[in-house]
């Protein structure tokens, strides 16, 4: 029960980071954004990469910076060229699909066994004890969500909002939109690259298809957040998205299917019971592929 909670609060934090880019996005900016997808992979690639490299503190900001740049692209579609945001964002989701995989040397996956990332850097300092992923990665959200907030109290922060409520009440008060729509969108992808850069590393891998549904889920940490805590103001946006994503993963977890082939498992009866015993045999496939269970010799029945 306590692991569970653990890798919830884990995952939660780390996801956290790409529903507070949603919020500044459709929140704030009222833009539909779908560069996420492929911004996520786009920082994983990055990261993991840089990593692999043996530059693991660096893959951080390295990536967020490649996210600015998806981002910026998606802003100088949607400004310059007049391309709707929903159209501009999908044409950059689709070419960071070649971007990612240019990124990860033409290899659709990319692993970090047996290499120091972040993590295992934090884990060496003895914070947190057993709880090291989970306060790193918690550290990172909060750190981010104050200098959000922080950002969006500013005088650029405030012309970016007052962009989301009224574009032609801003342009009539001297202010460029083009330029705070180009700035929320390139630290919102920043974000979403953070999210990608951080899994990545605390995963030890990337997946060219790993961002798949990641708009979907930050849209749903997004929405819980909100029902929960609500959206008067800035500071609740944020925590909104802070909590969202803890609480989604937690009833994810929770909620998970308990019987079946697991209870099968408990009893003897199940292919899990079998697995330990089958990797010392070199036979996991077979092991999987039927039903067994353990004699008194402790040899495999199937």
């Amino acid at each position: 029960m306590l692991y569970i909670l653990q890798t919830a609060l884990e995952l939660g934090f780390l996801y956290a980071l790409v529903a507070m880019a949603l919020f500044l996005s459709y929140r704030v900016l009222d833009i539909a954004d779908l560069t996420t997808d492929n911004c996520f992979v786009l920082g994983a690639a990055v990261s993991v990469t840089i990593t692999a490299a043996g530059h693991p503190i660096l893959a951080i900001p390295a990536a967020m910076l490649a996210g600015s740049a998806a981002g910026f692209v998606t802003a100088f579609l949607q400004t310059r060229l007049g391309i709707p945001s929903i159209l501009s964002g999908i044409v950059t989701n689709t070419g960071l699909y070649t971007v990612n995989l240019m990124a990860m040397g033409w290899s659709s996956n990319v692993s970090l066994l047996k290499t120091e990332t972040l993590f295992t850097m934090f884990r060496k300092t003895g914070i947190g004890g057993a709880w090291y992923e989970t306060v790193l990665a918690a550290s990172v959200t909060i750190l981010m969500g104050v200098l959000l907030v922080f950002f969006l109290g500013t005088r650029l922060g405030l012309s970016i909002r007052a962009t989301g409520d009224n574009r032609d009440m801003v342009r009539a008060s001297s202010i460029n939109p083009t330029f705070t729509i180009t700035i929320g969108l390139c630290i919102a992808n920043a974000l979403t690259a953070l999210s990608g850069a951080m899994v990545g590393q605390y995963q030890k891998t990337v997946d060219i298809n790993g961002g798949t549904g990641i708009v979907v889920i930050g849209l749903a940490c997004l929405i819980i957040g909100e029902t929960v805590l609500g959206r008067r103001s800035i500071v609740k946006g944020v925590l909104a998205v802070m909590v969202g994503p803890d609480l989604r993963h937690r009833v994810l977890y929770q909620d998970r299917p308990r019987g079946g082939t697991e209870a099968a498992d408990r009893r003897g009866g199940g292919p899990g019971h079998c697995l330990p015993h089958a990797e010392k045999l070199g036979s996991i496939p077979a092991a999987q592929g039927c039903r067994c269970s353990q004699g008194k010799g402790r040899k495999l029945k199937c």
